[in-house]
């Protein structure tokens, strides 16, 4: 049975002078009504990129867009742009990554709240007012009758973000992507944000896609998630599963790179090494094998040559890995869980 959102060989690429950037390279997830994917990876991995292709926001570029985007049965990537602008902010919305950016200086947060409302909906400016104080309230704001007046710059990095939460959610979206939500928020405001976000979602049974660099957020979070590395899913299945038995070596580094409160105080990180593939020219085989420190476990140069396919590891078929391993489980025991 298809699920409520059904991603299926996603791929973006952007054509530039010096060749094709393949920022999202067959990518396939889904998603149920009132759970929430985790999609983690590094800068550049293609997570905002392929999050971007279902609201349509591709659209009008140079960007190569195909596969298939189903939301409640309706193909995002077949339909008209003019259909796609009457979900986008309705059926799904996008918490941007910088609250600061993402709202104009020159209005007033309460309009730009305010817009969102109207476009969808044949209301009065006394009725959308009323409803946007409803949602500032919702979201935590205080004294929001008087708040709503004010500018973007008038707002605490928290309260912008809890802004853009209302604004993403005042038309009842049935899903939302929100993308590094709590970037550059202290750890008490991280808290209140994610908490803010289960509760809206309890209420809403609204679908989440939360993307993040935050392992600890995943944990919190998220039912499912999806690793991502040079624009693929290297590993992908229930949040528990994962952590606690990954099966991909970058995810492996991934953890190792999270600090432990309960190991030893001058116990130093384990840090992934080099750096990210350039996406223009990403390295054959295994897009992680320069980078990998596994690699010699597997027999002949199938790293180096052959892509792995995304298939159930030895744990089964919930849990997808992308790697050669035939002993992943183990040797993660073994060698890095220690």
């Amino acid at each position: 049975m298809d699920k409520f959102l059904t991603v299926d060989d996603l791929k973006v690429h952007f054509p530039t002078v010096d060749g094709v950037v393949k920022a999202t390279d067959g990518l396939s997830f889904g998603l149920e009504r009132g759970q929430t994917l985790g999609i983690v990876g590094e800068s550049g991995s293609g997570k905002s990129v392929s999050s971007s292709a279902i609201l349509g926001l591709h659209r009008g570029t140079n960007a190569q867009v195909s596969g298939e985007i189903r939301l409640d049965g309706t193909d995002l990537l077949k339909i008209t742009d003019e259909e796609i602008r009457a979900m986008r902010g309705k059926e799904v919305a996008m918490i941007f990554q910088d609250p600061l950016s993402a709202m104009h200086p020159y209005y007033s947060v309460g309009n730009q709240i305010a817009e969102a409302y109207r476009v969808h909906n044949d209301a009065t400016k006394k009725a959308t007012r009323k409803r946007v104080i409803e949602m500032l309230e919702l979201v935590g704001i205080p004294q929001p009758d008087r708040r709503v007046d004010d500018y973007p710059h008038q707002f605490s990095g928290g309260m912008r973000q809890r802004a853009m939460i209302a604004m993403a959610l005042i038309n009842d979206p049935s899903l939302v992507i929100a993308d590094e939500p709590t970037t550059a928020l202290d750890v008490t405001v991280q808290a209140q944000i994610l908490d803010l976000l289960q509760k809206l979602q309890r209420e809403f049974n609204t679908a989440i896609i939360i993307i993040t660099h935050d392992l600890g957020v995943v944990a919190e979070m998220a039912d499912d998630v999806l690793v991502m590395y040079a624009g693929r899913a290297v590993e992908y299945g229930p949040t528990k599963e994962i952590l606690t038995h990954p099966e991909m070596p970058y995810t492996w580094g991934l953890l190792s790179s999270v600090p432990n409160l309960l190991a030893d105080v001058n116990e130093k990180l384990i840090p992934i090494p080099g750096a990210p593939p350039s996406l223009l020219n990403p390295p054959p085989g295994c897009a992680f094998h320069p980078r990998c420190l596994h690699r010699d476990k597997v027999p002949g140069d199938l790293c180096e040559t052959v892509l792995p396919e995304l298939l159930p590891g030895v744990r089964g078929e919930g849990h997808l890995k992308r790697c050669h391993l035939t002993n992943p489980d183990s040797i993660y025991q073994e060698e890095v869980a220690r």
